[in-house]
């Protein structure tokens, strides 16, 4: 468990990935020495990763969420052959282990196309879904909000930039491609690791990392296992709701700190949502008392999530099959 200090790091972490240890020491009222500190063991400990990744609908891409079914002996070897592709993120064990949630992010063009031909050929897949996302309430750039409550408003203010009008910024290009590398490896890389990495200048890193940062071209994520921060139990709901008050029901589940994502899909459930709750009788208590409050839902599957193999940051050999 983490205590007040840790959580708050990881919440000012959540508001600018790449702020200082000097910034974050001031606001939260310890040493630079002590933000690092707790930085790198939370980091070894606890899975505490910054990452920065493009903002989907500015880099047109489209975002697809793949179910796959497949026997016990099969599902361990497919969901660590799907960890190793660029296109894939949060990857996760559903259903007793022979489930398999993923985000394929891809072209509008090529659909899902790509993983589904990809497939390894065997008997032990025994169905696959793909679900096209149309709208995030939480997820991407928007925050779980579970894991961004331990600041004050005040010391929240310290960390959120105040937009400057600069005139449009350049799109996302192909000479961007390394410098969206190295940051969805380490979002907090310096300047000058990131000049090493993209052969430009560390001004011109600087700059052009501003420019994209202030346009909404690129946004910084945490990545951490939620065990740490108390929550144990984790489960996928796939809700139905009728079209007329599918926005409405978004947006009244984005306001809950229980739910880690939340989108509109198409598919015969067309919202799906992450909980995630100190146990099995507090997910209960939250699917009675809160999610059974909301209106005009009127069918939801639960599906218990059993582990984590891949977030959004991309393969690491020595992450999978280490979160829970």
């Amino acid at each position: 468990m983490l205590d007040e200090i840790d959580r708050a790091l990881i919440h000012a972490l959540q508001l600018d990935g790449r702020a200082p240890y000097s910034r974050i020491g001031e606001v939260l009222g310890v040493s630079t020495q002590t933000v690092a500190r707790r930085f790198n063991r939370l980091r070894a400990e606890a899975g505490l990763r910054v990452i920065g990744l493009p903002d989907p609908q500015t880099a047109g891409r489209a975002l697809w969420l793949v179910r796959l079914t497949a026997t016990p002996h099969v599902a361990q070897d497919l969901a660590a052959a799907l960890a190793r592709r660029p296109d894939t993120s949060w990857i996760k064990f559903a259903a007793g282990g022979t489930e398999i949630v993923s985000i394929v992010n891809s072209t509008p063009t090529d659909g899902s196309a790509l993983l589904l031909n990809d497939l390894p050929r065997t008997t032990g897949i025994t169905s696959v879904s793909a679900q096209y996302l149309l709208h995030m309430y939480v997820g991407g750039p928007t925050a779980w909000r579970g894991r961004a409550k331990s600041l004050t408003a005040a010391q929240a203010a310290a960390f959120i930039a105040t937009p400057t009008d600069r005139g449009p910024s350049k799109p996302l290009g192909d000479g961007d491609a390394k410098l969206l590398t190295a940051l969805g490896e380490d979002g907090r890389a310096t300047h000058a690791d990131l000049a090493v990495r993209t052969g430009w200048s560390t001004a011109t890193v600087a700059r052009r990392l501003d420019e994209l940062h202030q346009a909404g071209a690129i946004y910084f994520d945490v990545d951490v296992d939620p065990t740490a921060l108390g929550y144990t139990t984790s489960a996928m709901l796939w809700l139905s709701v009728p079209p007329a008050h599918l926005d409405a029901v978004g947006r009244a589940l984005a306001e809950h700190d229980e739910l880690g994502f939340v989108a509109a899909t198409t598919g015969r459930t067309n919202l799906v949502t992450q909980a995630l709750c100190a146990s099995p009788d507090a997910l209960h208590t939250y699917l009675t008392e809160r999610v059974g409050a909301i209106e005009h839902i009127t069918a939801i599957e639960t599906v218990p999530v059993l582990r984590t193999v891949k977030a959004a940051a991309p393969f690491s050999p020595s992450l999978v099959g280490l979160r829970t």
